[in-house]
């Protein structure tokens, strides 16, 4: 059955203004879902959500309960990754930014059959990351503009923060190659031109810049990433190897 956004969505505005409630300043949706490009299979829905005020762990659990509960009864792969972050820090930006409670797929089975696990209350240097795509491409769910709550950050640390998610595409780009190959593209378009862009609409443009060797690689995970129908990912462990060591060359050259 195909995923309905909006109710799925819905669900989750409705959790978070039960039981966040007075302290909530806003609901925002970033990455993929809000930039149109979402694949049910492979994405995240991210979400950023900005709170007056700290709130005792016990809340940030039950959020925790809930949102698996409907991953679970709406059959979500992924599901959400989302980080709740104290409204001093979207105003003043420190670098890593402290966050008050974080979930995703990740931490899923953890919060599902460990009762004391917890995620939260350190930094997180992706939050830049999804600060700056929220300020620029997030969708409001709930609560105040997206420009009223969160400042501009300098353009350092949101480079700091998208190389940070690449610093292993060495080790990973063998396992993952959707992933990396698309994310290589995401940094490098955006250090070389300023674009702040989804994986698909990076992947469209490293089509048109990087060497011919390549494209094959990156035309197939768009196919990929796009959900069409691919028979198997056909990839020579060299030329991925020597396409992240390309691509990170070129990233580095243009951040030193």
């Amino acid at each position: 059955m195909e995923m309905n956004q909006t109710v799925v969505l819905d669900h989750l505005t409705y959790l978070l203004k039960e039981k966040l409630s007075d302290t909530l300043i806003g609901i925002y949706l970033h990455g993929s879902m809000a930039m149109e490009c979402f694949n049910p299979a492979q994405s995240d829905i991210d979400v950023l959500v900005i709170t007056r005020e700290k709130q005792p762990i016990g809340i940030y659990k039950e959020i925790a309960r809930n949102l698996i509960r409907i991953e679970d009864e709406m059959n979500l792969k992924k599901g959400f990754e989302l980080s709740v972050v104290l409204e001093t820090y979207a105003a003043n930006f420190v670098y890593p930014t402290p966050f008050e409670f974080h979930y995703s797929s990740f931490h899923r089975e953890k919060y599902r059959t460990d009762e004391s696990y917890f995620c939260g209350g350190w930094e997180d240097p992706d939050l830049a990351a999804h600060f700056v795509i929220t300020y620029h491409r997030g969708i409001v769910l709930f609560g105040q503009q997206i420009k009223d709550v969160i400042k501009p950050i300098d353009k350092s640390y949101y480079i700091q923060s998208i190389k940070s998610d690449i610093e292993d595409a060495l080790e990973g780009i063998i396992h993952n190659p959707v992933y990396y190959v698309l994310n290589l593209s995401r940094v490098l378009y955006y250090v070389r031109d300023s674009v702040i862009s989804s994986k698909k609409e990076a992947g469209e443009w490293a089509l048109d810049f990087v060497p011919s060797e390549y494209k094959n690689v990156i035309a197939q995970c768009l196919a990929t990433y796009n959900n069409n129908e691919v028979e198997k990912l056909r990839f020579d462990e060299r030329t991925l190897l020597n396409y992240a060591t390309y691509m990170l060359n070129e990233i580095e050259e243009l951040t030193i």
